[in-house]
């Protein structure tokens, strides 16, 4: 595993539970508006965390932390990923996973063994924006496909997520609903940044994002007051 940053306490990564986080380093997705972009370079050892230490932290806390989320760059990337999760699991721990959903095979693996609780999985955009949205060339969009099918069927606890960054229009939403066949669990969220600069959102969208949700778009919202 390489792990490039780890966040000892966290109360909004996963619903509910006090956890701690885990960054694995490495994405294969380039995103215009990820704020961890220190983590996209997957050879990148730099900031590399030590998985004995944080092991050893978690072993030391048990019954005060509840959760650990896997978060990135990419989790699904990571060769040791199963065996890090399994040692989780023998110290009780519940298990969040953050994905681009990219490696279905990793995904069905890990619901397969059990060593997961949670999974979030981020929708980038409409099928036909998505290469534009990730600059990725040549996606396998049909492994992202794959993904969303495997965690709307797994019954696990799961949300499906899209950023709303200024390179996608109000009116994507709907899209990637219709797109990806999302009945419930899904959120937009507000985009902090990107490039390092600040995003403000047009109060219209927000107006109109409000009045899908009244219509029972499947959709709730993050990180913005919408009304």
């Amino acid at each position: 595993m390489n792990i490039a940053g780890f966040m000892k306490t966290s109360f909004v990564d996963y619903p509910g539970k006090i956890a701690s986080v885990v960054f694995t380093q490495g994405c294969n997705l380039r995103c215009g508006y990820c704020h961890n972009l220190s983590l996209l370079d997957i050879d990148d050892a730099s900031t590399s965390t030590v998985p004995e230490g944080i092991l050893e932290f978690l072993f030391k806390r048990k019954g005060m932390i509840d959760a650990v989320v896997v978060s990135g760059g990419e989790p699904t990337l990571q060769r040791d990923l199963h065996d890090f999760i399994k040692e989780l699991r023998t110290m009780n721990m519940l298990v969040k996973l953050d994905t681009n959903g990219t490696n279905p095979n990793v995904l069905r693996a890990l619901i397969k063994d059990k060593l997961l609780d949670f999974i979030a999985m981020d929708l980038k955009a409409p099928l036909n924006k998505y290469e534009y949205i990730t600059e990725t060339s040549c996606l396998n969009l049909s492994s992202v496909l794959k993904s969303v099918e495997i965690i709307k069927r797994c019954g696990l606890a799961h949300e499906f997520r899209t950023t709303l960054c200024p390179e996608l229009e109000v009116d994507d939403i709907p899209r990637i609903i219709l797109d990806f066949d999302i009945a419930n669990n899904y959120v937009v969220q507000r985009c902090r940044s990107t490039k390092l600069k600040k995003v403000p959102r047009n109060k219209q969208d927000l107006k109109r994002l409000t009045q899908w949700s009244n219509m029972n778009l499947p959709l709730s919202f993050r990180g913005f007051e919408v009304g």
